[in-house]
């Protein structure tokens, strides 16, 4: 007869082998995901600020590879890094200067269930998409964000492959590079995470209990850390904890922007109170031990807005009336093609095709575009407003 202990240590197996058969199925033949989006030429001269002709004149010169081979007379689109290449030679790539500060962007929200990392997947691949940089540090223990990039934690990373070696209290690692991970997009890199990441909770409240200083020097080198990374990037996205742990208020301070997502219910709302008032003490407690935080902007963007739910509305206009215009204007609309992507390990900008109506993933696509390019608005709008440059930094960012 086995225990009730016994039996959770059943369905946690039992479990984890389904996620491995999802995913084997979800990305076969190689079982591994791809990226097979392509983008027709009309759309890349959108997202290029171009003219089609621009595009055509750049192939028949020689500038750009000649044109994808037609199927069926009809171009079958461009890659995402053929989209790169395009980007690079007629000068339309989105990239920060040098002396621009990259983005570095905490996804944060104590409340479950609000699609924390739902928003940080689609931020990434929209971020990549218009031609950024972008690496993804997942920070949460339960690697939903690694598993929507297409890696099991439980068979595929190991706990030397996350943050911990370089954060645990006997690090093994003084940097971040041996973390970094490529994904389908060839722009978009990943810090993975798995389970085991959580033995950094312990070690280091084992630590602060003791009276030392870890804490504060933990705090400190992931901030130092991700600042060395973010220097090959022009986005830095973080997905922390839910809860107001070691790593969360390490990722808090290592941020310099926050973007606090919510679902459009009274208890999302009452919740993110409790997170924002919760978060204003944690920070005066951190600056008054003379640890630095700061952000470029701190935005709530509502998600998962159903436009015919009253109550939703209702409760959206009880956010504009509170945070006013700390709130995004532009909610993320409930879809069922973000739930049917999300089914696939996928995300909207991952689709080669519509999985419901033709009519219902140019609605979604969309709406993400217009909600998320509020982000871009905010990273961009501090760049280019920078101190004229010293010698040394000029020659240390050459370095």
């Amino acid at each position: 007869m086995h225990s009730d202990i016994e039996r959770i240590s059943e369905l946690a197996d039992a479990g984890e082998r389904m996620i491995e058969r999802l995913r084997r199925k979800a990305f076969l033949p190689e079982s591994r995901k791809g990226l097979h989006v392509r983008f027709g030429i009309a759309e890349a001269a959108q997202l290029l600020g171009c003219s089609t002709n621009r595009i055509r004149m750049a192939e028949d010169d020689g500038r750009l590879p000649p044109p994808p081979p037609s199927e069926n007379g009809r171009r079958p689109g461009y890659t995402v890094e053929e989209l790169l290449n395009m980007r690079q030679v007629l000068g339309a790539s989105p990239a920060r200067a040098p002396l621009d500060v990259p983005a570095i962007i905490a996804v944060q929200n104590f409340k479950g269930g609000v699609g924390k990392s739902t928003v940080t997947t689609h931020l990434a691949h929209y971020f990549a998409v218009q031609g950024y940089r972008v690496l993804v540090v997942d920070c949460d223990s339960q690697a939903t964000t690694t598993t929507l990039f297409g890696f099991n934690p439980h068979f595929n990373i190991t706990r030397e492959e996350t943050l911990y070696p370089y954060l645990s209290i006997d690090p093994t690692q003084a940097d971040l590079l041996y973390a970094v991970k490529k994904t389908p997009w060839p722009n978009v890199d990943l810090i993975p995470s798995n389970l085991e990441l959580f033995d950094v909770e312990y070690e280091l409240a084992a630590a602060g209990a003791d009276g030392g200083s870890i804490l504060a020097t933990r705090f400190r080198k992931l901030k130092a850390g991700l600042n060395d990374l973010a220097r090959d990037y022009d986005v830095v996205i973080l997905d922390p904890p839910p809860a107001l742990g070691t790593i969360s208020l390490a990722v808090m301070q290592a941020a310099n922007a926050l973007l606090v997502p919510l679902a459009a219910t009274t208890p999302d709302f009452c919740s993110t109170v409790q997170f924002l008032s919760m978060m204003d003490q944690v920070l005066h407690q951190l600056t008054e031990a003379g640890i630095d935080v700061s952000y470029d902007f701190v935005r709530l963007m509502c998600s998962k807005f159903d436009g015919n739910d009253p109550s939703h509305a209702m409760v959206r206009q009880i956010m504009e009336q509170a945070f006013g215009p700390a709130l995004l204007p532009v909610p993320i609309l409930e879809s069922a093609e973000i739930s049917h992507a999300a089914m696939r390990m996928m995300t909207i900008y991952e689709l080669d095709r519509p999985i419901g109506t033709a009519r219902t993933h140019k609605r979604c696509k969309a709406n993400l575009d217009e909600a998320l390019g509020q982000v871009e608005a905010l990273v961009r709008r501090n760049w280019g407003r920078v101190a004229p440059a010293s010698e040394e930094d000029v020659v240390n960012e050459a370095a």
